[in-house]
């Protein structure tokens, strides 16, 4: 059956598919990662109570709310972990997972973040791609399908990746740090994040920081990012990039090398490993910057060019890491230009000198 329905709030996660607030929508839904569909919200939070819309601003959500996200698993460390159901129907209760729309059935909260949304199934989102006919096939995120056998072509671009201990190490604030120096040097800059959940916050920040063009894997119809699909996603994305000859690349791996979102099966792709100029290790303090270097070093091996993160927050810090594990260490918010600096360096790119820009 399909209907027609006016929405209160359109997650970013739909962004590719253009939607307005008033939609079709269908009960007969597909129970596959990236559908879209149209809940109704039928609680109140306090806290991880914001949802992002397509605009990239945060909404506030409330009971009552009518709401556009998409299905999609989730298994975060400091957030909400769970999994698309088997089937799916009209009435049916679901959990907002994520602050980006992402809707499930919740398996484990995290005491922070309090007990998600519950919201109750309307239909799935319909469109209609057939030029004068009434044909209404479900909505998906994503403008187009991932290729999983897409090539990897750099064209030369210098790239650098950051890779983090954890989810919430700095890895967000390290890269638009050192987009943001890149810029200020007359570099051209492309990002974009090869992995984690959907949402788009992190490459609007880079964007924010003076990256020229950024992707998400939410483009290529993710919703959550595996060992599986890491790979291929990165490709593809630092292919698509480097067709627009940037003088460098930054990419975030978002979670952590331990997570499972397919970090470490990206670090273990040699191809992708011959395309890193630099790698930034993100650490929340010394002992997982000491494991974080270890394990690049060791499972991938990769040599660091640079630590930042908490563990340099101070000088204590940067100094336990300088002298115990002979890494440079910066922090990304109190010492970012000289970050950048290092950086800019250590992959050997023709920056304009700070003098000339400053004249």
């Amino acid at each position: 059956m399909m209907k027609s329905v006016v929405v209160d709030k359109i997650a970013s996660i739909t962004q590719a598919a253009g939607l307005s607030r008033e939609l079709r929508i269908s009960t007969d839904i597909p129970s596959e990662e990236g559908v879209i569909i149209v809940v109704e919200i039928l609680t109140n939070k306090s806290t991880y109570n914001t949802l992002e819309l397509t605009s990239g601003r945060m909404a506030k959500l409330g009971k009552g709310d009518i709401v556009v996200g998409a299905l999609g698993h989730r298994k975060a460390l400091f957030g909400y972990s769970g999994h698309v159901p088997t089937a799916l129907k009209a009435g049916d209760v679901i959990q907002m997972l994520n602050i980006g729309g992402v809707l499930g059935i919740c398996d484990s909260v995290n005491p922070d973040k309090g007990t998600p949304f519950d919201c109750r199934v309307l239909g799935v989102v319909l469109q209609f791609p057939y030029l004068g006919e009434r044909i209404g096939v479900p909505a998906r995120a994503g403008y187009r399908n991932l290729d999983y056998g897409a090539a990897l072509d750099t064209r030369g671009v210098p790239v650098v990746a950051l890779a983090g201990t954890c989810m919430e190490a700095g890895k967000t604030a390290a890269a638009c740090s050192i987009v943001s120096r890149m810029r200020h040097r007359g570099l051209v800059v492309d990002a974009f994040k090869a992995t984690g959940v959907s949402l788009r916050r992190d490459i609007l920040a880079m964007a924010d920081a003076g990256a020229r063009n950024t992707m998400i894997f939410t483009d290529l119809g993710v919703i959550t990012t595996t060992p599986q699909t890491g790979p291929a996603l990165t490709r593809t994305m630092l292919t698509e990039l480097a067709a627009g000859k940037p003088d460098v690349i930054v990419f975030e791996l978002g979670d952590g090398m331990m997570g499972t979102y397919g970090v470490d099966s990206i670090l273990s792709c040699d191809d992708i490993k011959r395309s890193l100029t630099g790698v930034v290790l993100s650490a929340n303090d010394p002992v997982a910057a000491w494991g974080g270097v270890k394990m690049l070093r060791e499972r991938f091996g990769i040599e660091p060019c640079v630590v930042t993160g908490p563990a340099t927050d101070n000088a204590v810090g940067v100094d336990i890491i300088r002298q115990q594990m002979n890494v440079a260490a910066f922090n990304a918010l109190s010492a970012g230009a000289a970050l950048g600096d290092h950086i800019i360096e250590a992959v050997g790119l023709h920056a304009k000198p700070v003098e000339a820009l400053a004249g």
